[in-house]
């Protein structure tokens, strides 16, 4: 591929139009989680970034860990879960979450087709240093699938170039250390780092773990391009179903709408 990616020229389409970017997460595989994906998309996502459930889900707190193990006992599976993105007639760009396991074992070309096929438009995979993610990102960037980077608080500055200049779609500014979850304030290495990152890159810059509610998103969002809203929205989908999804989706758009 030569130039910006799709997801890119889509997403700085909308920043460059003064829009902030607003990414939900969404476990694959619970009961109903199609129709919660859809309730995000008609509310305001800019993207939706759906979980493949893995065992060991380093990254992910305990909300998600519950989701995700919800998820596996009612048998699904990675390949279940693209058979069901299939279904989903969106107007938003989906990409996945996943551990690299997942790509390892069907192996790379193969997994980047499994995507590129189900229409996925990205990966995020937490758990794949930059400095081993050369044969995945080639494997997707031969299918058309965003790569999209995650840089760490702990990164040092020479790093993040190197970062963003690997990264498609946009960067994922990690907004501390620690896991998914909801806290009740937001951390300042979050907006610390998508400062240094928008000083090195011009990548759509997007702040996630850690953002829990309209006010934080509102706050990350006077540095950064947009956020990824996960543990907040899937705790709400757990207890009330997609409706919930739909109004808390509701009610961050437009407090970023209103608050920028």
């Amino acid at each position: 591929m030569s130039g910006l990616d799709r997801l890119e020229t889509r997403l700085r389409a909308s920043r460059d139009a003064g829009r902030k970017l607003l990414v939900p997460y969404m476990t694959g595989g619970l009961p109903g989680w199609t129709d919660g994906v859809r309730a995000a998309a008609a509310n305001g996502a800019d993207v939706i970034e759906i979980g493949l459930p893995f065992s060991d889900p380093v990254m992910d707190g305990p909300v998600i860990q519950e989701a995700s193990q919800k998820a596996l006992d009612s048998g699904a599976t990675p390949v279940s879960i693209l058979e069901e993105i299939r279904t989903l007639d969106v107007e938003v760009p989906l990409v996945v979450m996943c551990y690299y396991n997942t790509i390892h074992h069907p192996g790379h070309q193969r997994f980047a087709s499994m995507l590129e096929s189900a229409g996925v438009w990205g990966a995020i995979v937490p758990d794949l240093p930059l400095e081993e993610s050369g044969p995945w990102c080639e494997a997707a960037d031969t299918h058309g699938v965003s790569t999209i980077m995650l840089a760490a608080p702990t990164a040092p500055d020479a790093r993040l170039p190197r970062i963003c200049a690997r990264a498609r779609g946009f960067v994922y500014s990690v907004g501390l250390l620690g896991v998914t979850g909801e806290r009740t304030s937001l951390a300042s290495t979050a907006t610390e780092l998508a400062r240094r990152l928008k000083a090195v890159t011009d990548v759509p810059v997007i702040v996630g773990v850690g953002v829990s509610n309209a006010e934080q998103a509102v706050e990350a969002c006077r540095v950064a391009d947009g956020v990824v809203q996960g543990a907040s929205v899937v705790r709400r989908f757990m207890a009330s179903g997609a409706d919930g999804v739909g109004d808390y989706v509701a009610e961050v758009r437009q407090a970023l709408d209103r608050g920028i």
